[in-house]
Formats: C-alpha cells, sequence, structure tokens
C-alpha cells in the first residue's frame, strides 16, 4: 500500500509538474506572439506618424492627417517632417479636362522649343551660306537670271510655233473652198502646233509666278540677315576688369 501509494503521489507529483512545463510553454509561445505584436504595432505606429499631412480645406478649416485628406483633393497639401518643416507641397488633383489642357499646354511649351531651335539653326545656316550682302545679291541674280533663260527659250520656242503654223494655214487655204477635204494629218498637225504653243505659254506664266516667288524669298532673306550681320558685328560687352581705365591699374605713388 505504501508503494502504490508513493507511486500514485509520484504520479500525481509527475502529472502536475508536466502539465506546469506545458503551461509554462505555452505560455511562453503566446507571450513571445504577443511581443512580437506589439513591437509591429509600435513600428507600424511609428511609420504613420512619420507621415504628416495638412491643408486648408474648403470651409478654410485647418486639417491634419497622417495620411493624404481626402478633403484637400482639389486644393494643396503639405507634407511634413516630424520637425514640423515642409517636406513636399502636393498640387491639387487635376479632372480629365483640366489634365487634358495641361498635357495640351505641354505639347505646345515642347513645339514652341523646337521652333526656336529650328529656327537659331536657320539662322546660323543663313549666315553660313551669306556671310555679306555681295554674296546674297550674287546668288539672287544668278536665280533670277535661271529663270529668265528658262523664260526666253520658252518664248523662242513660241516665236517658232507660230512659224509653223503660218506654214499650216498656207497649206490650209487649198482647202478653204471645201475644208472637209482637209487631209487628217494637216488637221492633227494644226491641233498639236496649238496645244504645243499654250503649253509653251503656261510654262511662261508658271516661270514668271516662280519669279516673284524668289524675289519675295531673297527679299525676306535679307531683312533676316541684317539683322542677323549686325548683331554678329557687334562687339562682346567687356568685362568691368577690362574696361577700367589704366590709371586705376597703376601702382599708387607716395606723395613727398
Amino acid at each position: 500500500m505504501m508503494l502504490v501509494r508513493t507511486m500514485s503521489r509520484y504520479s500525481l507529483t509527475g502529472s502536475a509538474t508536466e502539465w506546469n512545463r506545458g503551461n509554462a510553454n505555452v505560455s511562453g509561445l503566446t507571450g513571445r506572439a504577443i511581443a512580437g505584436s506589439l513591437l509591429l504595432a509600435g513600428l507600424f505606429g511609428q511609420a504613420r506618424a512619420d507621415d504628416i499631412y495638412t491643408c486648408v480645406d474648403a470651409q478654410g478649416r485647418r486639417v491634419t492627417a497622417d495620411r493624404p485628406i481626402t478633403e484637400c483633393i482639389d486644393r494643396e497639401q503639405k507634407q511634413l517632417n516630424p520637425s514640423g518643416t515642409v517636406k513636399r507641397r502636393i498640387g491639387p488633383s487635376l479632372t480629365a479636362k483640366e489634365r487634358a489642357a495641361e498635357e495640351e499646354q505641354a505639347r505646345q511649351a515642347v513645339e514652341e522649343r523646337n521652333r526656336l531651335e529650328e529656327e537659331k539653326k536657320r539662322d546660323r545656316a543663313l549666315l553660313v551660306r551669306y556671310p555679306d550682302r555681295g554674296a546674297h545679291d550674287k546668288e539672287r541674280l544668278a536665280a533670277i537670271a535661271l529663270i529668265d533663260d528658262a523664260i526666253a527659250a520658252a518664248s523662242k520656242s513660241i516665236d517658232e510655233l507660230v512659224a509653223a503654223r503660218k506654214r499650216l494655214d498656207v497649206e490650209l487655204e487649198f482647202y478653204e473652198k471645201d475644208p472637209s477635204k482637209v487631209p487628217v494629218k494637216l488637221k492633227r498637225q494644226i491641233d498639236e502646233n496649238e496645244q504645243h504653243i499654250a503649253a509653251q505659254r503656261r510654262f511662261i506664266a508658271n516661270q514668271d509666278n516662280e519669279k516673284t516667288r524668289i524675289k519675295a524669298q531673297f527679299d525676306e532673306e535679307l531683312v533676316k540677315l541684317r539683322q542677323l550681320w549686325v548683331r554678329r558685328a557687334a562687339p562682346v560687352s567687356a568685362s568691368p576688369s577690362a574696361a577700367a581705365p589704366a590709371s586705376a591699374l597703376r601702382p599708387a605713388t607716395a606723395k613727398k
């Protein structure tokens, strides 16, 4: 009986000890989980606390939050550092129409910059091609002379065609009494002659228009070139040290 009681007490004692150990293990795991959760919560709270947003809403109230403020989506917000200094400014959110207008404005600004760059390139090329008035006048006269030569050649062709038409008219007189007997070949030659004369006259008219265009182009270039020549010839402004009189650069001599 003593042995049994002793063993029972031992068993009870052992069970209690194991239960206490198991309970201690569960408590340890729970404690570690709670501690980890508190730590994460503290870190999350600290990260959110670092983000401070402030603005004045539509009613004139100062609003402060730890995230961008929806009441101020249509106005500027400030993101502050923990010290209270401004970290950055957040502009108002744009509507689709406002965003499209802003993009169009940016596109026009890019086009204007590109236009100015192209204009500068053309100005530089113009100065290289025409360094002075003489070079410009020379090319102007040469361009007009080419057109005059083309017009003269077309006029000569018209004179030859008119002379040929006169010969055809002489041949046509034989059939004046009976035009139905005019040979097909003669009719064709007369038609071709008229077409060639009309074509040469159209060519001369086009060349006259081209001459007018070229003259206007050279006149426009000359206006621009005069400005570029003056700008190129303008002296570079001297620095204050270079502009100082020579006497100011001499060392002062002691008076006797």
